[in-house]
């Protein structure tokens, strides 16, 4: 479903379950265990990329394994249990003591964007993919944290109104334009060497861990309450050199 490598202080998740990387039951916990995996694994100045093998990055929910319940509420059930159990992958995300940074290689498509969104950096292929969220075309409403997660982060109202509001899909450089993503690059391998060179140049950092992820939760106060994840003020984590 996903395996961890890591590269230093740099870990790298990578969804590796199929070209579209649906994202249903087996594959959200196994999401959760390699986040788990690298949160136990951590020290100061550890980064996450999240990748994935294939041509898309994630396609959302399994829609086709809920519609196969056979019957609407059947259908109904399944969706709302994947609803649920995708919110700790991002409070996880978003409390992760570390910079996270989504490689996108192909498209992220609704849910498969707000995995990409929970990232503190997106860089994506110029030449491959594309952001964009169905629910619009599908009859279907946001979740209440997929609501608070797109506006807290992505700034402007305008970008969320044609995501969400229009369907539009913007392609690596598109979303670079609009303030999104941080860079777009050619090919797989050049989205991973960007994604490493970035990755190495946050853990040379060396940030405590705790004092970024309370800086982050602090940074987007509307998904942090949503999500009910606690905060705690912090003082002086290390004695500075000044």
């Amino acid at each position: 479903m996903c395996t961890v490598e890591r590269r230093g202080n740099v870990f790298i998740l990578t969804l590796t379950a199929n070209d579209d990387h649906r994202l249903n039951p087996p594959l959200i916990y196994s999401i959760l265990t390699a986040l788990s995996e690298v949160k136990a694994n951590a020290t100061t100045g550890s980064v996450l990329i999240t990748t994935n093998n294939g041509d898309n990055f994630s396609n959302g929910f399994d829609l086709p394994w809920a519609l196969a319940a056979g019957t609407l509420d059947g259908a109904r059930d399944r969706l709302n249990h994947i609803i649920d159990i995708f919110r700790p992958v991002v409070a996880q995300l978003l409390s992760l003591r570390m910079p996270t940074i989504a490689a996108i290689s192909g498209d992220a498509a609704a849910a498969g964007l707000a995995l990409a969104v929970s990232h503190d950096y997106l860089i994506m292929r110029s030449d491959l993919g594309s952001l964009f969220m169905r629910e619009i075309d599908l009859g279907l409403t946001l979740p209440d944290y997929f609501a608070a997660l797109f506006k807290s982060k992505m700034g402007s109202t305008s970008v969320q109104r044609d995501l969400i509001l229009r369907g539009m899909k913007l392609s690596g450089e598109a979303a670079v334009r609009r303030g999104i993503v941080e860079s777009a690059h050619d090919g797989a391998g050049g989205l991973m060497t960007a994604a490493l060179q970035f990755g190495e140049q946050l853990a040379a950092k060396k940030w405590d861990g705790e004092a970024y992820a309370e800086i982050r939760k602090g940074l987007y106060p509307e998904i942090t309450g949503v999500l009910g994840l606690p905060t705690k003020v912090m003082t002086i984590s290390k004695l500075p050199q000044l």
